[in-house]
């Protein structure tokens, strides 16, 4: 068995990640015959089935289930040795893979993104956008090579490295403008809309309101935080926004904007990676870059305000 190619084994990683031979070729970015012929090749050198096909879908075989675990042990490590030589640069070059998760990226990930550019020629950004979750297994995997989410994740695996804290806003219909606001025990009493599940903003909004163990009166689910708030405006219910949202989120939607009483619902923003990663000190350098993002992006919204 001395013939695998490297290549063959991304192909395969890649149709196991899929299950689908077009959507594995997209990602590959080549044509569905050439993968399939790849990994009828590597099939043919292993002596045995890696997936069983079907029309609609292709599903590991056990054999194939033992292999992809193998696989992405290898690739990891081939990974690796790239990052051992960006590592032995002072500052952030070539290819870095950022995550960030849907409640931070329309906001922050353009002032990243603008200061980079400026500060780090040639550096070549990949930015993946999804849950906590997911990024936290891309991360285990290889395909990440760090993450900006809310903290803590609390996973052992992972450093982590909290670089501001930000807190929510209520996001109410317009003619709401100047009453109270309410407490959490009024909003419990309310028609309160959140992001649905999976989403880890989700999660702090139900903390705060202290909705774990009861129900409120009516609770409606959005995909998004734009979602949420032209439901407001629509005078739909009422929802809680992080603070970087709201310039982006409330400036085409007839609502108002509240400040809760102290103790103000917040959360922790940071940035996590693997603690087995060669590039923690150029990555400790993109956290400075995120928190002077952050901090540019809240002068700015101050200077709004006025």
């Amino acid at each position: 068995m001395t013939n695998l190619t490297l290549k063959q084994l991304r192909y395969f990683e890649a149709l196991a990640r899929h299950s689908h031979f077009g959507r594995a070729a997209d990602a590959c970015a080549i044509s569905q015959p050439a993968i399939s012929v790849q990994i009828k090749e590597l099939e043919e050198e292993l002596g045995t089935e890696l997936f069983e096909r079907s029309a609609r879908q292709v599903r590991l075989t056990g054999f194939g289930e033992e292999f992809a675990e193998r696989v992405r042990d290898i690739l990891r490590s081939v990974d690796e040795l790239g990052d051992l030589a960006r590592a032995s640069r002072d500052r952030l070059a070539g290819r870095l893979r950022i995550g960030v998760i849907p409640t931070i990226a329309p906001y922050l990930l353009p002032a990243i993104i603008g200061n980079l550019s400026r500060t780090h020629d040639g550096l070549d950004i990949h930015v993946r956008e999804t849950l906590t979750g997911k990024l936290i297994n891309e991360l285990a995997q290889g395909r990440l090579d760090t993450a900006i989410v809310a903290l803590p994740v609390s996973e052992p695996s992972l450093t982590e490295v909290a670089l501001f804290t930000e807190n929510f806003v209520l996001v109410r219909p317009g003619e709401d403008e100047g009453k109270p606001v309410p407490n959490r025990e009024m909003l419990r009493e309310m028609r309160l809309l959140l992001l649905e599940e999976g989403h880890c903003f989700r999660d702090q909004a139900l903390s705060f309101c202290d909705l774990q163990s009861a129900r409120p009166r009516e609770l409606l689910e959005g995909s998004s935080l734009s979602t949420l708030v032209q439901m407001v405006g629509a005078g739909i219910g009422v929802t809680l926004i992080p603070e970087m949202a709201v310039a982006v989120e409330t400036r085409s939607a007839a609502v108002s904007v509240a400040r809760f009483n102290s103790p103000q619902p917040s959360r922790t923003i940071g940035m996590v990676w693997r603690r087995t990663s060669p590039l923690a000190k150029q990555l400790k350098q993109l956290c400075e870059v995120v928190r002077q993002s952050a901090d540019q992006m809240r002068g700015q919204a101050a200077r709004l305000a006025l």
